[in-house]
């Protein structure tokens, strides 16, 4: 009695039996709350009714109560259509119901309407591959500047140097030395640039791997000693890679401008369905600002403004910790598929 209690008066799942030939033999408050009928309309119409044309034609209820009979249960997600006509997505479970000697005497059904979850599914589908098309777009955009910059005004400024170098060494003019001093140190500085545009060790396939050389090929080479640590074995899309890189690198070049310190740690750990990454080093710290936060953040500072945009675009959040003579950590978690934003 307090069995079937319960059951009428669940409301979050359709719980009702069918007979041996599907009509509907029970209906509860969920029931007629998901499906629109009352118990009056619903009782001994076939189940059925619950199912799109196209699902009757392929002839699936039928289907399902075959195999719920013989395997003892059957479970599905699809659409499904209210009173009304209107479709709405489901879980079901269909049990196959036996007396004591094994005969069978009906079916049990439970449906659950996940509309509205596959909807947040969907929008969220929906914002990745926007993510994803902004993220090869801005990598596209940087790449063709890189190239522009390197194949046309490098190239440029090298033949302008080397005209300048012959003509200083037929004059002996010390100005025009200097002049080739200055371009040669403009040189210098777009190559930086076209290596940040477009770094050599970004690999989009190799995220752990991309991470490491531009320690080695970069970084050493700042004179910070540079640690690497990871237990991240995962193989995210390239847009998450790209995303990821450029956190770590934009918070490597924030640690050189303005830490002064001589160390530096990445680290890279999966977590809560995601990646959580962390830039550390031992530098001067950030002075708290009037909220007590670093003061960094109070401001308009365009990197740490960069990374916490990338984090966030990703579904995923940004920090930073810091205090005087403690060094600053840069805290980021990126989703990977199928996984929603999880706050710190």
């Amino acid at each position: 009695m307090l069995f079937e209690l319960f059951v009428h008066s669940v409301v979050d799942y359709a719980i009702y039996m069918l007979d041996v030939d599907g009509k509907v033999i029970t209906w509860n408050q969920g029931a007629e709350r998901i499906k629109g009928y009352s118990e009056e309309e619903i009782l001994g119409r076939h189940f059925s009714v619950f199912y799109t044309e196209e699902d009757i034609a392929d002839g699936r209820p039928t289907a399902e109560l075959l195999i719920a009979a013989e395997m003892g249960s059957h479970e599905d997600e699809g659409w499904r259509v209210r009173r009304g006509g209107e479709r709405f997505w489901v879980n079901t479970v269909l049990t196959a119901l036996r007396d004591p000697m094994g005969t069978l005497i009906g079916f049990g059904k439970v449906t659950r309407d996940l509309t509205e979850r596959r909807k947040v599914q969907e929008e969220r589908s929906g914002r990745q591959q926007a993510f994803a098309h902004l993220v090869r777009a801005q990598e596209t955009e940087r790449r063709r500047i890189a190239w522009d910059v390197h194949d046309d005004s490098i190239q440029s400024m090298i033949a302008v140097s080397m005209r300048l170098q012959m003509l200083a060494a037929q004059r002996r003019d010390s100005a025009l030395m200097q002049l080739d001093e200055a371009i040669q140190s403009a040189i210098r500085r777009l190559r930086i640039l076209v290596a940040q545009l477009r770094p050599p060790a970004l690999n989009d396939e190799d995220l752990v791997g991309s991470i490491r050389d531009y320690l080695d090929e970069v970084v050493r080479g700042w004179g910070l000693d540079c640690t690497l640590r990871h237990d991240f074995t995962g193989r995210p899309p390239p847009e998450l890679v790209v995303t990821v890189f450029r956190i770590v690198q934009e918070a490597l070049v924030n640690v050189r401008k303005h830490a002064n310190a001589t160390a530096v740690e990445v680290s890279l750990t999966g977590q809560d369905g995601g990646l959580l990454v962390r830039v550390a080093d031992n530098g001067d710290g950030m002075k708290p600002g009037a909220d007590g936060s670093p003061e960094v953040l109070s401001g308009e500072h365009i990197g740490m403004a960069s990374m916490r945009e990338r984090a966030e675009a990703a579904q995923g959040w940004f920090r930073v910790s810091s205090g005087p003579g403690e060094g600053t950590c840069v805290v980021c978690w990126i989703p990977l598929a199928g996984s929603g934003p999880v706050r710190r």
